[in-house]
C-alpha cells in the first residue's frame, strides 16, 4: 500500500513539470490573443499589435509591409494562435493524469461513483476550471504572462499550490480511510488473519501495478505533446528572427527567446 500512496503523491506533484524537462524557451512579453488581435504587453502597455493576420502596429504606429513581410507576420501570428492555447491544454492534461490516478484508487477501494470519489473529483474539476479560466477568459481569448517555460510547473501551480496540496491531502486521507474500512471488513470474515492479509496485499499490489502502467502511458503521451509544443516554439523563434531582419521597428521587441 505505501507504494500506491507514493505513486499518487508523485503523480499529483510532478504532472505539471513534464514540460519543464523539455523546454528552454522564454516569452519576454505578455501575450493577449482574441479573435481579431494579437498583442504583446510590457508593463501593462501594448508594444506590438497584429490585427487580423498581418496588419502590424509597433508602439501604436502602423508599419507598412511589403508582400514578403506580410507573409512572415502571417506565419508568426498563426503560430502564436496555435501554440498559446496549447499551453493551457498541456496544463489541464497534467491535472487529468493526477485526477484519473486518484479516482481509480479511490474507486477501487470505495466503489465507483462513491461519495468519497465524487467529493475528490469535484475538487479536481473545480481546479481544472479555475486554471482554464485563469488563462482562457472566454472562447478564443487567452492571456499568457512573460515567463520561462523551463519553469512551466510554476506557471500553473504557483497560485494554486495550496489548493493542490489540500486536494492531495484529502485524497490520501480518503484512501487511507477506505483501506482501514476494508481491513476491518476483512477482519470480520471467517478467513484466517494471514490469508486476509495476503489477499489484501495482493489486491493492493495489483492496483499499484495497474496505476503505474496507466500513469506511465499518460505521462509519456503528454511528454510527447510537450516536446512538440517546444519544437514549434523554437521554429516560431526562427521565424521571428527573420522578421527582425526584415522589419526593423520590430527588432527591439523579441517575444520568443530560446536557450
Amino acid at each position: 500500500m505505501p507504494k500506491i500512496l507514493i505513486l499518487l503523491l508523485f503523480t499529483s506533484l510532478s504532472s505539471f513539470s513534464i514540460l519543464a524537462e523539455q523546454c528552454t524557451v522564454n516569452f519576454n512579453y505578455g501575450v493577449i490573443i482574441d479573435p481579431n488581435h494579437i498583442r504583446m504587453i510590457e508593463h501593462g502597455q501594448t508594444v506590438v499589435q497584429i490585427n487580423g493576420e498581418n496588419q502590424l502596429f509597433v508602439t501604436g504606429r502602423e508599419i507598412e509591409l511589403n508582400h514578403e513581410q506580410k507573409q512572415l507576420i502571417t506565419q508568426f501570428s498563426l503560430g502564436i494562435r496555435g501554440q498559446v492555447p496549447e499551453i493551457v491544454s498541456i496544463a489541464i492534461e497534467g491535472v487529468d493524469i493526477g485526477l484519473k490516478a486518484v479516482n481509480k484508487a479511490i474507486g477501487s477501494l470505495t466503489g465507483e461513483n462513491s461519495a468519497s470519489q465524487q467529493k475528490i473529483q469535484s475538487k479536481f474539476d473545480e481546479l481544472k476550471w479555475r486554471i482554464r479560466t485563469r488563462f482562457n477568459q472566454s472562447a478564443n481569448n487567452y492571456y499568457i504572462a512573460p515567463q520561462d517555460f523551463a519553469d512551466f510547473d510554476d506557471i500553473f501551480t504557483g497560485e494554486f499550490e495550496q489548493e493542490i496540496e489540500e486536494i492531495i491531502s484529502d485524497s490520501i486521507g480518503t484512501i487511507l480511510l477506505a483501506v482501514g474500512e476494508a481491513m476491518i471488513s476483512d477482519d470480520s470474515s471467517s478467513r484466517g488473519s494471514e490469508q486476509r492479509l495476503s489477499t489484501f496485499d495482493e489486491r493492493m499490489e495489483t492496483m499499484g501495478k495497474d496505476l503505474e502502467l496507466e500513469i506511465s502511458a499518460s505521462a509519456n503521451a503528454l511528454k510527447s505533446k510537450a516536446e512538440q509544443f517546444c519544437l514549434k516554439l523554437t521554429k516560431l523563434d526562427e521565424i521571428e528572427s527573420k522578421i527582425h531582419l526584415s522589419i526593423k521597428p520590430l527588432k527591439q521587441f523579441n517575444l520568443i527567446e530560446t536557450n
